[in-house]
């Protein structure tokens, strides 16, 4: 017979042979029984959810890793033939001062007449000024896109040894800043303190999703016309910390404890999942860190990630 965890029945005894205390007591087991069966379900459906959100992460990375290299082809050869033009630039400019300096010599009245209204025609001295000029911005373009595409594939970092690494917490920082500039800079300041921190033993690409879901919540939690993100870093003992703070519009006290929880999401229907907090904890969770969270209405919200500089994979995680 299959065990139930409930108390047997005497033997042969209907209900209305029970006891009044015997009824309670199988009653109470019942409901104590059918609490934890949907406690266990709600664990389920949670574990669940974010295995599937992890999935759509992953996949998201692996595509975020194959666009990039396959930009940063082209934009490879684009550089390379843009220094050889720069240099032939250079060249025809060399030629163009020697004609200059060689006009006076031109005995022809009608030719050097053409030469002098085809100059003034053409503004050669503009050109002169403004072609350099236009070759700086656009090398400085080309270098822009060339550090973004960088950046996206040190974001991505899809590994699938997921091996420990130790890193430099302040270059992914920087890296997720740059990704997810496009939701910062119409709305806040990023202002850094950044402390001097060892290497840290971490799967990188998950300690920078924690980074983006904090940086991406600081700029929507700001409301007003613009406002201010502070990220700071520093040492604690054998552990080292981030913090990102934003000006906006706070936290309700009864939210606060219930941020990260899966599916909950103070966003309008459609503006957000609700897992992106606790995806994050779940990732700080794993590096056997912790994340806490402080809060006022209408003045901010601080954020503060900690973990430790060495991985042990015997450890246990902290709440």
């Amino acid at each position: 017979m299959t065990h139930t965890g409930l108390s047997p029945l005497p033997h042969e005894m209907t209900l209305s042979e029970m006891s009044d205390a015997q009824i309670r007591t199988i009653v109470g087991e019942l409901i104590k029984a059918n609490k934890d069966l949907k406690e266990l379900n709600t664990k389920l459906s949670e574990a669940q959810s974010k295995l599937i959100q992890s999935e759509k992460l992953a996949s998201i990375g692996q595509l975020a890793a194959g666009v990039a290299h396959e930009i940063n082809n082209p934009i490879g050869f684009i550089f390379s033939n843009f220094g050889t033009l720069e240099q032939y630039l250079q060249d025809l400019f060399q030629m163009l001062e020697a004609y200059e300096q060689a006009e006076s010599s031109v005995g022809d009245a009608a030719a050097l007449a053409r030469i002098r209204n085809l100059k003034a025609e053409l503004d050669i001295d503009y050109l002169k000024e403004d072609i350099p000029n236009l070759m700086r911005e656009s090398r400085d373009g080309i270098q822009r896109v060339r550090k973004i595409v960088q950046d996206l594939k040190d974001f991505s970092r899809v590994d699938a040894r997921q091996e420990w690494e130790s890193v430099d917490l302040h270059a992914g920082i920087d890296s997720t800043l740059n990704i997810v500039n496009n939701e910062i800079k119409y709305k806040a300041d990023v202002v850094k303190h950044y402390g001097t921190l060892p290497e840290v033993q971490c799967l990188p690409s998950e300690l920078n999703q924690v980074f983006m879901n904090l940086l991406v919540n600081a700029a929507h939690a700001i409301t007003a016309e613009r406002g201010t993100i502070t990220i700071s870093t520093g040492v604690e003992g054998t552990n080292v910390w981030v913090e990102v703070a934003d000006t906006g519009s706070g936290i309700a006290p009864e939210n606060l404890k219930r941020i990260f929880d899966p599916f909950f999401t103070t966003k309008p229907v459609g503006k957000g999942t609700g897992l992106g907090l606790s995806l994050a904890y779940g990732i700080v969770q794993k590096h056997s860190g912790r994340m806490e969270v402080s809060s006022e209405l209408g003045a901010g919200t601080r954020f503060k990630v900690t973990v430790p500089v060495k991985h042990e994979p015997a450890s246990v995680p902290a709440a």
